[in-house]
């Protein structure tokens, strides 16, 4: 499988012992991507937010083909709860390798 295509943008990675988030900042307003921990093999998407400045950028996209590409390198699976990060993994058949 190939790897993930680099983000355009610069994709901070914040995580804790249970949980995590991928962010992005531009002109001020934050992008994130939420994720819970399951085990050491699983993180769960919880949620997906992007504020209106920067809709239509595919910054939310940026951000799960991330937490895809981190998952894939670390042989981890995702489990999409997110109605928005799920609706992704509809659309990109080749994440499916690390889909739970």
């Amino acid at each position: 499988m190939s790897d993930t295509p680099a983000s355009p943008f610069t994709i901070e990675h914040e995580t804790s012992d249970t949980k995590g988030r991928y962010v992005v900042e531009l002109n001020g307003a934050e992008a994130e991507m939420t994720y819970s921990k399951a085990g050491d093999s699983m993180i769960i998407i919880d949620s997906t937010a992007v504020p209106d400045a920067m809709r239509g950028q595919k910054v939310g996209v940026a951000l799960v083909a991330q937490a895809v590409g981190d998952a894939r390198s670390s042989g981890k699976k995702v489990m999409p709860l997110c109605p928005f990060a799920k609706a992704q993994f509809a659309r990109h058949p080749e994440w499916r390798d690390v889909l739970a």
